[in-house]
């Protein structure tokens, strides 16, 4: 099995996946062309695996060992030389990352993957017209990746549906959460979630109906803690008697009237809700709902202990 992985641009998130994909046992090169930044970047490393190693997340090893797997390299031929994967995370700039995606393109065997940190720009942008088109996709990843598993894998229009399996698979391999969209979109999933989210703060102390803090506190102290365990369509499903079908019917009517000023808002009791239940069918209804409540009582412990130190 191949296990060399390539980190191109060794800036904070490019500093995360290497930690990420080290820690999982994958050999990792680090390249950057801006001078000094590979050195520093290892320095930042080597803080940070000592962290994790205090707060023992490094699957039992030590911040040395994770270290030691990633070295550097002094030119982006001899970083992606022989890799299975390589993830850019070069500036957020489209003519940057195509100059860039090109030259991978060109260096790397023909069957590694080729993706992207990005987390604005779409794979068609700066794959269009690529011979490896069919290997690059999006790869974005909440910042910091090696303590946040949660990664968005976007396919452009020519992304091969192998390539999608290939990198949902090597995510899983390193304990990240692949979450993939269907089609290329921009925002992806979790900034047009957090962007629903941020609209509705902002509009909520734009009309003097809150102040900042208490809306920050709603999500601190209200609903981040009911997700932290579980997304918004199993929290429903667990807050109402009968489920999602239940939670629509006896709630349905006050969303649709608190949403009525969005444009093309989705019909919850459309053809969507059978989608969303069908998905939902996994577990007992009672025993996750039991199971949610210990773990949230867990997670009230911790968070008063942390109040107090």
């Amino acid at each position: 099995m191949n296990r060399k992985i390539a980190i191109v641009g060794a800036g904070l998130i490019g500093q995360s996946w290497a930690i990420t994909f080290a820690r999982a046992g994958y050999n990792v090169a680090l390249f950057d062309a801006l001078a000094g930044a590979v050195e520093n970047a290892h320095d930042q490393i080597a803080r940070s695996c000592e962290s994790l190693e205090e707060f023992d997340l490094l699957s039992g090893q030590d911040g040395a060992e994770v270290c030691a797997r990633i070295r550097s390299a002094a030119t982006m031929q001899d970083a992606v030389d022989g890799v299975c994967h390589v993830q850019e995370n070069t500036p957020e700039n489209l003519e940057i990352k195509r100059v860039i995606i090109k030259d991978i393109d060109r260096a790397t065997p023909k069957d590694a993957v080729i993706a992207s940190s990005t987390s604005a720009l779409l794979p068609s942008q700066f794959s269009e017209g690529l011979e490896g088109a069919h290997r690059c996709l999006v790869a974005h990843p909440l910042n910091p990746p090696h303590l946040i598993p949660a990664v968005e894998l976007v396919p452009g229009p020519s992304t091969s549906a192998e390539t999608m399996a290939t990198t949902t698979a090597l995510m899983k391999s390193i304990r990240q959460t692949p979450i993939c969209t269907l089609r290329e979109v921009e925002g992806f999933i979790m900034n047009r979630l957090q962007g629903a989210i941020l609209d509705e703060a902002f509009d909520l102390v734009e009309r003097g109906l809150s102040s900042p803090e208490d809306v920050d506190a709603a999500m601190r102290d209200g609903l981040a803690r009911r997700w932290v365990f579980m997304g918004p369509f199993e929290t429903i499903d667990l807050n109402a008697p009968g489920g999602v079908a239940d939670f629509i019917d006896r709630y349905g009517p006050a969303y649709d009237r608190i949403g009525a000023h969005r444009p093309d808002r989705t019909d919850w009791s459309g053809p969507v809700a059978e989608s969303v239940i069908q998905a939902l069918q996994w577990y007992d209804r009672r025993t996750r709902s039991n199971w949610r409540d210990d773990r949230l009582a867990k997670l009230a412990k911790f968070v008063e202990k942390e109040k107090e130190s």
